[in-house]
């Protein structure tokens, strides 16, 4: 179960805005976050709190194929992104380095800055407490959680192979 603090962006929010590509000199996930959403909120990674959740209309995180984007949104301390859709390669890279993205139009369109939400991806909802409202989400189908629970795609196939060598 997730809980944070709703930061609300519009649509279209590609990766250049996500990750400002002068920073893609690094890839240590501290440094990024430090620039994460710098050019919509300059000061966005020092407001944010572990557990926040970032929402924003559609085609979220267009642009570029670079991974920096969910790394530097996770590494800030946002819990999940949920939008109204996703651009299908940061769809893959926001899995694939553990950010749980979840699409859900309707919890977007009433969701304000600094709305309180609770995300319970088990039982499929999105609560927003403020506005004293419940929307359904789609299940994750299982290998989703899994991937995600293990901390991205790299991190799960690690752990298979160690449970596979160690037989």
């Amino acid at each position: 179960m997730i809980k944070g603090k709703v930061w609300k962006f519009g649509d279209n929010v590609d990766t250049d805005v996500i990750i400002p590509a002068r920073y893609l000199n690094t890839t240590d996930p501290e440094e990024l976050a430090k620039h994460c959403m710098e050019d919509a909120d300059p000061e966005f990674s020092k407001k944010v709190k572990p557990g926040d959740i970032l929402v924003a209309g559609r085609n979220f995180g267009c642009g570029s194929s670079r991974e920096h984007a969910p790394i530097a949104i996770k590494a800030c301390g946002i819990s999940c992104v949920i939008a109204e859709s996703f651009a299908r390669i940061f769809y893959r890279n926001a899995f694939n380095t553990g950010l749980l993205i979840i699409e859900c139009p309707e919890a977007v369109k009433d969701a304000q800055n600094g709305d309180e939400l609770e995300v319970d991806v088990e039982k499929g909802l999105i609560i927003n407490h403020t506005q004293k409202k419940t929307y359904k989400i789609h299940p994750l189908p299982s290998f989703m959680k899994t991937i995600l629970e293990d901390g991205g795609l790299i991190p799960h196939i690690m752990k298979k192979f160690k449970a596979s060598c160690s037989i």
